[in-house]
């Protein structure tokens, strides 16, 4: 748990996205297709671009990034040298030290409690490095106060920084909401959190509506976790009413629906989860194969759960779970 905490922040997928007033890239091409949370396409586009000129340092960057979402440890290692390269070739490009730091922490998802936190300081390095290159960027911001606040204080956390963080957004206050309720539901402090996400108001900042939505939909989760189901499924359906394009919310319900023996309605908002924004990233098959398997339906159950361990991208908690179920299936 505590590993998870600490670099759930390094394998966002690309889907987290920004405005152009704390833009990641420089280059508006390369920005609207981060924005845009298209994986190939940006891998495409950096690829090209590197051939025309190894020497770019935007699509180094948008290369390494993109391969966060292909779930390949081979790409992730080479990702890792070409932004340390990065690093020493441009020391105050900032980009360079963020994706150095995104990878670093994807790296460290797939490795021993040892290795990640042997990889922690260098995360926090690259991250704190970002912010005091790009201090105006909200993106670099945002990293490095998730660090503070996933981070055991042995790795470098604080919850004192990260506060501190958050209050220095005079300029910017939707996004201080934000970071405050960050801070509110890592110390626990529901009624806190709530306010903070509830008067939110991301308007068009397309990078802060995909943080909202995952700071909201966590919030869910802690609900889930403490088995507060009623307060959950309330969170989790106010966030499909506001953003029905988003998987996570259809997700989050599926969830509730199972630890409450709902097995149908389960399923059916695990569906319709499929086809939404940021799917992808979520263990559908996964729950969907519990759900089936709890209806006592084997050969459903089997298929969605071996499809599930397939994935490359399957989280490791999942993916445990899911071959000790297909064991228990046969």
């Amino acid at each position: 748990m505590r590993k998870h905490r600490l670099l759930c922040l390094v394998s966002l997928s690309l889907a987290t996205a920004l405005s152009a007033q704390a833009a990641v890239f420089k280059d508006p091409q390369l920005q609207s297709v981060w924005e845009g949370g298209k994986a190939e396409e940006l891998d495409k586009m950096a690829q090209a671009r590197l051939r025309a000129n190894p020497a770019d340092t935007q699509a180094a960057a948008a290369l390494a990034l993109s391969a966060l979402d292909a779930g390949d440890g081979a790409r992730l290692d080479a990702a890792a040298k070409t932004m340390q390269q990065c690093v020493e070739r441009q020391p105050r490009d900032a980009i360079c030290h963020f994706a150095l730091g995104r990878v670093l922490g994807a790296q460290a998802m797939g490795a021993s409690m040892f290795k990640a936190m042997s990889l922690a300081g260098k995360v926090k390095e690259a991250f704190s490095k970002a912010f005091e290159l790009e201090p105006g960027s909200f993106e670099m911001r945002s990293a490095l106060q998730q660090f503070y606040l996933m981070a055991p204080g042995m790795a470098g956390g604080s919850v004192s920084k990260a506060k501190e963080l958050a209050q220095d957004l005079r300029d910017m206050p939707e996004h201080a909401k934000l970071m405050r309720a960050r801070v509110a539901q890592h110390e626990d402090n529901y009624a806190e959190a709530e306010r903070e996400l509830a008067s939110l108001k991301p308007g068009k900042d397309l990078g802060l509506q995909t943080e909202w939505r995952e700071a909201w939909a966590g919030q869910g989760y802690q609900y889930l976790r403490d088995k507060q189901y009623a307060k959950a499924k309330a969170w989790f359906e106010q966030l499909q009413r506001e953003q029905p394009q988003y998987a996570a919310a259809g997700y989050g319900l599926g969830r509730v629906a199972t630890e409450t023996g709902q097995l149908d309605e389960a399923i059916r908002q695990f569906e319709r989860a499929r086809g939404l924004e940021g799917a992808e990233a979520l263990p559908l098959d996964h729950r969907l194969g519990v759900a089936w398997q709890m209806k006592g339906d084997k050969a459903q159950a089997k298929a969605l759960l071996e499809r599930f361990v397939a994935n490359k991208k399957a989280n490791p908690r999942n993916l445990e779970d899911a071959k000790k179920r297909l064991a228990e299936l046969g």
